[in-house]
């Protein structure tokens, strides 16, 4: 079993930043790679970003990004914190959503399911 908490959500201005963080226990092993996902209402979950888990010098690690947060969003993770985070800059009013993260044993994401349960996430809003 995989569990995610998500935190550092808060409302910002347009052109604001904000980074929110992920922390995982439980079955780590079985982690290939990590994506942060969005919902807005009366959207469907999207995946955000994506980035393998694995820290060895003898991988690189790869990441994913959907268009509408490239060159915006940054995704990083520290494996010796358990944690996973989403540099959000310069976000827009489009942005605002309800931020997850979830685990995955293979990549790209979209060919496996999530290890972890869907959990309350962290709330973005991006406001004037």
């Amino acid at each position: 079993q995989v569990q995610l908490v998500e935190s550092g959500g808060g409302l910002v201005h347009p052109g604001g930043s904000l980074r929110v963080s992920c922390v995982v226990s439980g079955s780590i092993f079985e982690i290939y790679a990590m994506g942060w996902y969005r919902q807005a209402p009366g959207k469907h979950r999207e995946l955000v970003a994506a980035i393998t888990w694995s820290d060895s010098p003898w991988s690189e690690t790869e990441t994913y990004y959907t268009d509408s947060v490239k060159d915006r969003f940054i995704i990083s993770r520290d494996n010796a914190k358990n944690t996973m985070y989403l540099q959000m800059n310069n976000l827009k009013p489009e942005d605002t959503a309800s931020y997850s993260c979830n685990a995955h044993r293979c990549w790209p994401l979209t060919a496996c399911s999530e290890l972890g349960s869907w959990g309350q996430g962290t709330q973005v809003t991006v406001s004037s």
